[in-house]
């Protein structure tokens, strides 16, 4: 059985933010994943379009779709 729960790490100790069942004694195996900060979503969000002119988006479709036409193999021989 797997769950996931919030929790809070402080002085050392992992303290659960709701209330977990777990028989006292149960061995449990713990995975540790950081929650993203608000600074790290803003800066995140303000990347956002950061790329946007670099690329003619269209040029770029016409160019994938013209190099499938393109064949690199060369012809049998029978």
């Amino acid at each position: 059985m797997g769950k996931t729960v919030k929790a809070r790490f402080s002085k050392g100790v992992i303290k659960p933010l709701e209330k977990v069942e777990i028989e006292e004694g149960k061995e449990i195996t713990i995975t540790i994943m950081e929650a993203p900060s608000k600074q790290k979503l803003g800066a995140f969000k303000k990347s956002a379009g950061a790329w946007k002119g670099t690329i003619d988006a269209e040029k770029l479709i016409e160019s994938i779709y013209a190099n499938r036409f393109l064949s690199t193999r060369e012809e049998p021989r029978l």
